[in-house]
């Protein structure tokens, strides 16, 4: 993964980075919701699920109909400037983008979850890569490794734990500390926690409910039980 100071201090990376999700984006702004996100959404409706915070930037579960979202890691469908701050719609940027580079194309071998296209070139010193109005550089607007996740996310994620009363994990390992951290939170101040995941997590320990199996046909299933 590109860490941010890479990103930032290196016009050769931001060209990389943004022919790799200019290639890829079709896809992942076409992707629609699964059973799952669309269960958490009925649960919030049911008034089952207080707040979502989730580590996901491809803001499916908005899409889905959940409403009380912190996004922890940011959305891929803004665009920020480093410099002056203002936001641009993604689908916005990719105009730009397409306009910039008329002649410019590679094909697309695998995708990841992130938008990160592996494309069939690994030549980007042609691709043009606009800037904002201010002259700033423009960085998809999620945290990248070597960031930190902005207090505000932090501290709103941490309020929607003291007004709960239990912490459900759905389809995270919690390897990384950004949402480990909420899991220490629940535990230190009494709250079950139920971990739903296919694999091992690393908060397993800390457990008052865990579940192995596919996080769609579960939550789908207490969704409609409920509902």
């Amino acid at each position: 993964p590109m860490r941010f100071a890479q990103f930032a201090n290196h016009d050769r990376n931001q060209q990389r980075y943004w022919a790799q999700s200019f290639s890829g984006w079709e896809r992942i702004s076409a992707a629609t919701p699964n059973e799952g996100h669309v269960a958490l959404a009925e649960l919030e409706r049911l008034e089952r699920v207080h707040t979502l915070v989730t580590q996901n930037v491809d803001m499916l579960h908005q899409r889905a109909g959940s409403r009380k979202v912190v996004d922890l890691h940011g959305v891929l469908h803004r665009v920020r400037c480093l410099s002056c701050g203002k936001a641009t719609p993604r689908d916005d940027f990719q105009v730009q983008l397409r306009d910039a580079n008329p002649e410019w194309h590679a094909a697309v071998r695998r995708l990841a979850p992130d938008g990160d296209a592996k494309l069939s070139r690994d030549d980007f010193e042609t691709f043009v890569v606009p800037r904002c109005r201010c002259g700033g550089t423009l960085k998809p607007d999620v945290v990248f490794f070597g960031e930190s996740v902005p207090k505000a996310r932090v501290n709103a994620a941490h309020r929607a734990i003291e007004e709960s009363g239990a912490l459900l994990v759905v389809g995270s390992s919690l390897m990384v500390y950004s949402g480990y951290r909420f899991a220490l939170a629940a535990s230190k101040s009494g709250k079950p926690i139920a971990i739903l995941n296919r694999g091992r997590t690393r908060a397993d320990h800390l457990a008052t409910l865990r579940l192995r199996g596919d996080c769609s046909e579960l939550l789908g299933g207490v969704a409609s039980a409920l509902g």
